[in-house]
């Protein structure tokens, strides 16, 4: 048994367990909420932070039966689409202008005819959908055809990117007015910057990046704006990979070009963007910009990618090992049905739990089959994955190790009252097939009976996920590895084969807790980080504190 990843915190995502495409009008009719049948929904996805999309999007994405979003949708926005759901990118990126305008006729025209077929649908645009996003357009053609529709703001790139950049868009001693223009109008020529000249708040121009020296060249003519005027340009405002130039206004094209910062980017002017310096805390984080691997299960990656985010980094998902069933199932309904013999039930995974509850309703059962068992979790993480199937841990001991995990199982005091008694303590220890051993004997030495049944088995990943991964190391996709188990330790080594600890060399890998650092030692790598806590918020905390003492060193180093 080994370490496992402990987020310490519950998470409440879209079910993925939706009815199927057959008779999922029906169903939705019966749910307050859920998207209706031969409805079309305009919602706007957010300027790239997953993190502020509504709750009315993601109580949409769960229950349609059809999702059209576009290209620069953050990936993680569609773990929230419900199985069974058909979904399809429609952006249309690109600087072709009759291409754009024949890609968007066909849009409007599909989703026309999917209205009129009685199907529920999504359509993700980016941003917001009234505001440059050609929603307008798409509504006033499902308004022509008689198909209801409904519109779903979402927080504008103007709004979010500027914020995330520490950019006030207004400010009561600077300005009181913000003016959002397009960078080209809908046939391509350039706007007419003579309607700013009056204007003296804060300008936003969006779609502007690809004309840069143009849309300076104009705010400085016929818009009269003073070449020493302060400003910005944000590329992929909001997500880790956000970039910010500020310079004054007749500098800003050279100083954005030096940078290499190109479309998606909102060019902010005013002097609202002379407060960057002391507002500016997104890319102030210690993970800001980091691209972490994330080598756990898709579903069970979400909350950690959650957590990665929120610190502002980016995870990279890619699960190094799969599970799968046990190779004998019959042992795990066998240890369901004798639940009521059993005096104590230990899980020591995330996995371990999903997978013994999985057969537990199978077979009809619920909670109640535990009877007056205590109940045994190696940790936070676990004990959430209990607390989600409505059952509390007894036992969680301070360290998530199996070694304490032993030690807190002999210590409680109603475990340790009925070994006093003199018939031994019958323990059921669900968990993976192959797993540190410490546990079991420590339990059997003190004169318990242990079954120890496997619930599940893990596997490496398939070849192809050892493909994208040696591409993403060699591009310099990844710039932190997250190790939080030995399994996964030895998984990943596997996957990538002879050279393993050379490839790894070249990122930060951190370890979730002292003995999956030991069996990467072993392996011959080369651990950076250890967490003092092993659960991945006490791992994440680490590589805050690792990082925050990097950018202060060069502070102290000039001192």
């Amino acid at each position: 048994m080994s370490e496992r990843e402990n987020d310490g915190s519950l998470t409440v995502l879209p079910r993925r367990d939706g009815p199927s495409e057959e008779g999922h009008g029906a169903a939705a009719q019966l749910a307050p909420g859920a998207a209706r049948p031969g409805v079309v929904y305009l919602v706007g996805a957010g300027p790239g932070d997953p993190g502020l999309f509504t709750l009315r999007g993601a109580e949409l994405l769960a229950t349609a039966d059809v999702v059209l979003h576009d290209e620069l949708v953050h990936p993680a926005l569609l773990d929230g689409v419900r199985e069974g759901a058909e979904v399809r990118s429609v952006g249309k990126r690109g600087g072709d202008r009759v291409v754009k305008d024949a890609k968007q006729a066909e849009i409007d025209a599909e989703l026309v005819a999917l209205g009129l077929a009685g199907r529920s649908v999504v359509r993700l645009k980016g941003g917001d959908p009234f505001l440059f996003g050609r929603g307008s357009e798409e509504a006033e053609a499902l308004a022509r055809a008689g198909v209801p529709f409904e519109v779903v703001p979402g927080v504008c790139s103007p709004l979010g990117a500027t914020a995330y950049a520490g950019i006030s868009l207004t400010h009561r001693h600077i300005a009181s007015s913000v003016m959002i223009v397009s960078g080209v109008t809908r046939a391509g020529r350039a706007f007419d910057w003579s309607e700013l000249a009056s204007v003296r708040g804060t300008i936003c121009v969006l779609m502007g990046m690809q004309a840069l020296d143009a849309v300076v060249a104009g705010l400085i003519g016929p818009g009269r704006r003073d070449p020493a005027t302060p400003s910005a340009a944000i590329q992929w405002g909001t997500r880790a990979d956000q970039r910010v130039v500020s310079s004054r206004l007749d500098e800003l094209p050279r100083r954005a070009r030096e940078a290499g910062l190109q479309s998606p980017a909102v060019i902010v002017v005013g002097a609202v963007t002379g407060l960057r310096g002391a507002l500016r805390w997104f890319d102030r984080k210690p993970l800001f910009g980091k691209r972490v691997l994330v080598t756990r299960p898709r579903h069970q990656a979400r909350s950690t990618s959650r957590l990665i985010r929120l610190r502002g980094g980016e995870a990279v998902e890619l699960a190094t090992i799969e599970i799968h069933p046990p190779p004998d199932p019959a042992r795990v309904t066998e240890a369901v049905r004798g639940l009521s013999g059993y005096h104590a039930v230990v899980f020591t995974s995330e996995n371990g739990v999903a997978c013994f509850f999985k057969e537990l309703e199978r077979l009809g059962l619920d909670a109640r089959a535990f009877g007056s068992a205590r109940l045994a979790a190696i940790g936070v993480g676990t004990a959430a994955a209990l607390a989600a199937r409505g059952v509390r841990a007894d036992i969680i001991p301070k360290e998530f190790r199996g070694e304490e995990l032993a030690q807190a199982i002999l210590a409680d005091p109603a475990l340790a009252d009925r070994r006093a008694a003199g018939p031994p303590v019958r323990v059921l220890l669900a968990r993976a097939l192959v797993a540190r051993e410490v546990l079991p004997e420590r339990l059997r030495a003190a004169g318990c009976e242990v079954d120890v049944v496997p619930v599940y088995e893990t596997r490496p990943a398939s070849g192809d996920r050892r493909e994208e991964l040696l591409r993403a190391l060699s591009a310099d996709a990844i710039d932190v590895v997250l190790l939080t188990s030995s399994s996964t330790v030895d998984s990943l080594c596997d996957l990538l084969g002879e050279g393993a600890a050379a490839r790894l060399d070249r990122v930060l890998l951190a370890s979730i807790g002292p003995i999956t650092t030991a069996t990467a030692e072993k392996r011959g790598l080369r651990v950076g980080v250890t967490a003092e806590v092993s659960t991945t918020a006490g791992l994440l905390d680490a590589l805050d504190r690792h990082f925050a003492a990097l950018q202060a060193a060069p502070a102290s180093a000039g001192n």
